[in-house]
């Protein structure tokens, strides 16, 4: 069993998604802790509710002292006082500078199809407006492995959407959340049986033979 942490900044749907999996026996993994850039973002709630220790680090009070570095250094402190095997970003809207450690085992999910819509600024609402503003005709969503670099790093996993003529950003988001709620949960479990390797910076998906690369992935 996987042991996963969770950042987020918002209403937690994500986390929900991956709660509820885990509860239907579909996904292998246990939400150890949760940790919260806003003290009103509902997830840190959904997770009280759920039993999950939940910890808030104020975002705004690092940005207010200019000590954005500090907001990664307490963050990777916490995660260092768990045993923690994966870190799943939930709309956690903030760059985080993960401790080395943390290479190869640390998720996001963005809602495009990386490299496309992505980058400062993308994100939420944001994406979706642009994938119409700009007349694509798929977009997506996709999961793959963070680094120190906002939407980037190995792709694991992408799902594609049509993109309709009547489509708004929310009917448009609506779709994709959808595609979000299937796709999140597999990558985990995907990491959660061993079968995600980087090579060359790409992720192979498949078996891994040495037991003791079970729940990790390497970097070559």
């Amino acid at each position: 069993m996987v042991r996963i942490a969770v950042l987020l900044s918002g209403g937690g749907r994500t986390l929900q998604n991956i709660v509820d999996h885990i509860k239907e026996g579909k996904l292998t993994a246990e939400v150890v802790v949760v940790l919260g850039s806003r003290p009103d973002a509902y997830g840190l709630e959904r997770a009280r509710k759920e039993g999950i220790e939940t910890i808030c680090v104020p975002y705004k009070e690092y940005k207010r002292e200019g000590d954005t570095d500090g907001f990664s250094k307490a963050i990777n402190e916490h995660l260092n006082k768990n045993e923690i095997d994966l870190i799943v970003m939930a709309g956690f809207m903030h760059l985080f500078k993960a401790d080395e450690k943390w290479n190869g085992r640390i998720m996001n999910i963005h809602p495009a199809l990386i490299p496309s819509f992505c980058g400062t600024g993308l994100y939420g609402h944001h994406v979706h407006e642009a994938v119409i503003e700009y007349g694509a005709k798929v977009s997506g969503c996709t999961v793959h492995f963070a680094d120190n670099v906002y939407d980037h790093g190995p792709i694991i996993l992408q799902s594609a959407v049509p993109v309709k003529d009547e489509d708004t950003p929310e009917t448009l988001a609506a779709r994709i959340f959808k595609e979000e709620c299937k796709l999140y949960p597999r990558a985990i479990q995907l990491f959660a049986d061993g079968k995600l390797e980087i090579v060359d910076g790409r992720v192979r998906i498949g078996e891994i033979e040495n037991a003791d690369k079970k729940g990790k992935s390497r970097e070559c």
